[in-house]
């Protein structure tokens, strides 16, 4: 699915641009999936793993989320760079198609910039149009208090707790929290 690019301003006043991804992307993709996983221990991946993500297969996520009437891929570009992305995608089963699922991620030096807020209301938006959703669901690791405070401001609340589901790089292992936001219709 593709969005029609939105511009916005971020705190500090710089422009950005909340689009799809397109194949252009796909290096750049890469290296800010590399980077991001690099700042913090709260993203699924690792850097390495993100190594192993080849451009021939980033494209053909980018174009399968681009043609799917299921999944939106969306990137925030600022100061000429991905500064973050996000995506929200659904299935058609009769028995799980109400809900929706969001991923999100940003670049260290683009926090506290309105970005976050930004890419979930699109998200909301883009769930909002579907009227099978009636709920939007993620998952964060325990610890990560700055994520829990947008998604929670964004108006989802903690569902259930996976115990010691998440295994960090020194053998720590952590809980991760389930989250929902119903969609009011």
């Amino acid at each position: 699915m593709i969005i029609k690019d939105i511009e916005f301003k971020l705190k500090d006043g710089r422009t950005a641009i909340l689009r799809s991804a397109n194949e252009k992307d796909a290096k750049a993709l890469i290296e800010y999936m590399k980077k991001s996983t690099g700042e913090t221990d709260f993203l699924l991946r690792t850097p390495e793993e993100c190594e192993t993500q080849t451009i021939e297969q980033e494209i053909d996520f980018i174009n399968s989320s681009n043609l799917s009437d299921t999944h939106t891929l969306l990137v925030c570009e600022a100061d000429g760079k991905i500064a973050g992305n996000c995506m929200v995608w659904w299935n058609k089963r009769t028995k799980t198609g109400h809900r929706a699922n969001v991923a999100i991620g940003l670049l260290s030096e683009f926090w506290n910039q309105g970005i976050g807020t930004r890419m979930f209301r699109e998200m909301i938006k883009i769930a909002e149009s579907n009227p099978n959703i009636l709920q939007m669901e993620l998952d964060f690791i325990e610890g990560n208090s700055r994520a829990r405070a947008l998604y929670e401001k964004m108006g989802f609340r903690i569902t259930g707790i996976k115990f010691n589901s998440i295994r960090q790089n020194d053998g720590t292992l952590c809980n991760e929290y389930s989250m929902i936001r119903e969609i009011s219709r």
